[in-house]
């Protein structure tokens, strides 16, 4: 007889749901969050399991993987695709949302989400220390001009190297502002330095790594833009068909049809916010700055010319995602004809 497994995960327990192909409930109970001790009572409990369900959340990766290195299935299922499954309960506890998710399981009703290796989080992990790092000089580098014009000091325009020179040559009138603003220009260098690690430690990465490699020989596309773009697709045969990037990153219109009414709006934003961010900026780059005169970039001017600059951004930015995903498909380095 075959079972099915919902795990409803915390911080300190997990509550566990075995159910029989007929859906009727085998042995319900809570036990630590340790992939070890879940696996432990999963086989106690239901042997020869047909799928082990969990919801997507902060310790799904983590768990995905340990269980998987324990030799169980186990399928992660998207938190908005539970929640709309699971929203007809009347009263939401642990014990219902892992029963919900077993009858999820049995049912098949869904689609499983694909987790990034480890590898693609541990890189993905400098990404986001980085743009996290730029944040903050973002916002120190605010506070010091936004204090200097109280006391009537204007920093002229200008970053890195340019605005340490302006602010060291401002002179305020108050010797306490001088120290609260040396104060900050130390913090704002500090976040400079750990800048300029996190970069380094990428572009080692970047040339020990061939997919990296293949995808900068795009123009615009830089080590950040790479490295982001490989570590959010982890794995290119994961998509059946290469357009399908465009709505894994949230870069296509969302529709609204009822009736009579039928209308595209906005892209829909979905997925990896920053590798959309990355794409958008390399778009930019081809389109305004590059000096290559690629079919692509000859594509983007003719949509420009048409639609606007913003909308011919975001349409060469989902047309450059399809091109990467077919170099590193095809193994090819970009070319200008395509």
């Amino acid at each position: 007889m075959g079972t099915y497994v919902g795990l409803d995960v915390s911080q300190k327990l997990t509550s566990v749901c075995v159910i029989d192909e007929a859906g009727k409930r085998l042995w319900q109970g809570s036990v630590a969050t340790d992939a070890a001790v879940l696996a432990a009572t999963i086989r106690a409990r239901a042997p020869e399991p047909h799928k082990v369900g969990i919801e997507t959340g902060p310790l799904a990766v983590w768990l995905y993987h340990a269980m998987h290195d324990l030799d169980l299935a186990v399928d992660c299922i998207h938190a908005r695709h539970v929640h709309a499954a699971l929203s007809v309960q009347l009263n939401k506890t642990d014990k219902n949302d892992a029963l919900g998710i077993a009858q999820l399981v049995r049912s098949g009703w869904y689609r499983p989400v694909h987790v990034r290796s480890l590898a693609s989080h541990e890189a993905r992990l400098l990404l986001t220390a980085r743009a996290q790092f730029v944040s903050m000089r973002t916002a120190v580098s605010n506070q010091i001009r936004g204090l200097l014009k109280t006391f009537g000091v204007v920093l002229g325009a200008g970053k890195k190297r340019r605005f340490e020179h302006s602010v060291e040559a401002s002179n305020p009138v108050l010797a306490s502002v001088k120290a609260t603003v040396s104060t900050l220009l130390q913090t704002w260098k500090h976040l400079n330095e750990q800048i300029r690690e996190i970069d380094r430690r990428l572009q080692k990465q970047a040339r020990h790594d061939p997919v990296c490699g293949l995808l900068m020989t795009a123009p615009g596309v830089g080590v950040i833009t790479a490295m982001s773009f490989r570590t959010a697709v982890d794995d290119p045969a994961r998509f059946r068909r290469i357009d399908d990037i465009g709505p894994f990153l949230g870069l296509v219109p969302t529709k609204y049809q009822s009736g009579d009414v039928d209308r595209n709006g906005s892209i829909s934003k979905h997925g990896n916010r920053q590798t959309r961010a990355m794409l958008f900026e390399a778009a930019g780059v081809i389109l305004q700055r590059s000096r290559v005169n690629c079919v692509l970039k000859q594509w983007a001017e003719g949509l420009q010319r048409r639609i606007g600059l913003r909308k011919a951004t975001v349409a060469l930015a989902r047309k450059l995602a399809t091109v990467l995903l077919s170099m590193w498909r095809n193994g090819q380095p970009f070319s200008i004809a395509r």
